[in-house]
């Protein structure tokens, strides 16, 4: 299913959707004020629908709700889903280092469009879009528990048995600026194991050993 198919002729048709496309490599008049726009209007509509739907949940659950569902990985997933990188418009440069594929390139496009469609069409145009765009995600709601991070879980595991918190330690830092990997370990009181993670930035590798930290205490611990 196309991302066209949820928008009218008119609209495809539009110096909006047009701008809403062109990226800021390309000309002064790019899509970065609609993506602006286009964000608050996400959030408000999906925080809309929350409300609506989850009349048990607490403002602190909604919240985590909402920024699960509008985060920019996330935002990225949906545009790939529709092809959206295939009519993006970029500066030779862009294109060059893939941009194309650069997923706060096609976050922001697709904030883009739902700020250009609220301007051309209306409120009511723009919900409808933006419910469509994430019907499945919408009917797989994940619990809180399930939103929480790795860091969050051991912590909350480790005080639960009056334990102390993990103690997380840079172990390496590789590659040039931009393109690093890390490597972390946790230490967590009173186990002889340690627990090593890496990624992209010292936040993921810290998330990585810390989910390796959880797992391998709940399967000890219930055993």
């Amino acid at each position: 299913m196309s991302l066209l198919n949820h928008l009218g002729d008119q609209f495809l048709n539009s110096d909006y959707y047009q701008r809403a496309l062109t990226h800021r490599s390309v000309s002064a008049v790019n899509n970065e004020r609609l993506e602006y726009l286009g964000d608050s209007l996400l959030g408000f509509i999906i925080a809309e629908w929350l409300f609506e739907n989850f009349p048990e949940y607490s403002e602190g659950d909604l919240t985590k709700l909402r920024a699960h569902l509008v985060k920019k990985d996330t935002l990225a997933e949906i545009a790939r889903e529709h092809n959206l990188g295939d009519l993006i418009i970029l500066g030779a440069g862009e294109l060059k280092s893939g941009g194309i594929h650069r997923s706060s390139i096609l976050a922001d496009a697709l904030e883009a469009i739902i700020g250009a469609l609220y301007l051309f069409e209306g409120i009511e145009t723009a919900r409808d879009f933006v419910l469509k765009l994430f019907q499945s995600r919408l009917q797989n709601i994940p619990t809180i528990e399930q939103l929480k991070d790795s860091k969050t879980k051991l912590q909350e595991h480790l005080q639960s048995r009056g334990l102390a918190l993990p103690v997380y330690s840079l172990q390496s830092r590789i590659g040039k600026s931009g393109d690093e990997i890390f490597t972390i370990e946790c230490v967590v009181e009173e186990c002889e194991e340690t627990f090593i993670g890496s990624g992209k930035s010292r936040r993921k590798a810290e998330q990585e050993a810390a989910e390796r930290a959880f797992v391998y205490l709940s399967k000890y611990q219930s055993s």
